[in-house]
């Protein structure tokens, strides 16, 4: 007996792909596994374009930024690249998407993390907004990194290990729970 998977548009994340150096052609493969929606910048296209992966969308104020055939534009506007992806995503209903950057700036995202789930993969990091009272399973002695200012912040099954890291100290879960809507934390990729 074989199984099948139906996977309906925007059922997995959006793949905005802002800038890949050093990142891992595995992990992309992974990110790229169900088909996603992939959005890009036009110099990322290049890149995406020799690596033989298909894109849907770039992001430009230009209008002959066609690498591909079917390839379509998301005026940029007086955003940032950034900002004009995530606004169309949102307006177009997606949950969640995948953010692999080389450079990051917290507050290009802040705006948006309570419209979709953003997880962002930058250098050899894993991060993403949660909200008081996220709870994750996690070995012990991995790090947790708050990249945003905690109010009021309460933890279990976390010590701390430096300024804004967080250990786990067993096997099992480790909750956080804090004063404002949410604020983005950090996990080291295997």
């Amino acid at each position: 007996m074989s199984s099948h998977h139906i996977v309906r548009e925007k059922q997995e994340p959006a793949l905005l792909v802002l800038g890949l150096e050093d990142f891992s052609e595995e992990l992309l493969g992974q990110l790229l596994e169900w088909s996603p929606t992939v959005i890009t910048t036009p110099h990322t296209a290049e890149k995406l374009d020799t690596f033989g992966i298909k894109v849907d969308w770039i992001v430009t104020n230009k209008d002959n930024e066609g690498l591909q055939s079917d390839v379509k534009l998301i005026a940029r506007g007086d955003d940032t690249l950034t900002g004009a992806a995530l606004k169309y995503l949102i307006k177009h209903n997606y949950p969640a998407v995948n953010i692999v950057t080389d450079m990051l700036e917290l507050r290009d995202f802040e705006g948006y993390a309570d419209k979709i789930n953003l997880v962002i993969f930058f250098k050899h990091q894993k991060i993403y907004a949660v909200s008081s009272g996220f709870s994750k399973w996690k070995p012990a002695g991995d790090a947790i990194k708050l990249l945003s200012d905690a109010a009021e912040l309460n933890y279990i099954g976390l010590v701390p290990a430096g300024p804004g890291i967080y250990k786990t100290t067993h096997d099992g879960f480790f909750t956080l729970q804090f004063k404002q809507p949410f604020l983005f934390i950090a996990e080291e990729l295997g």
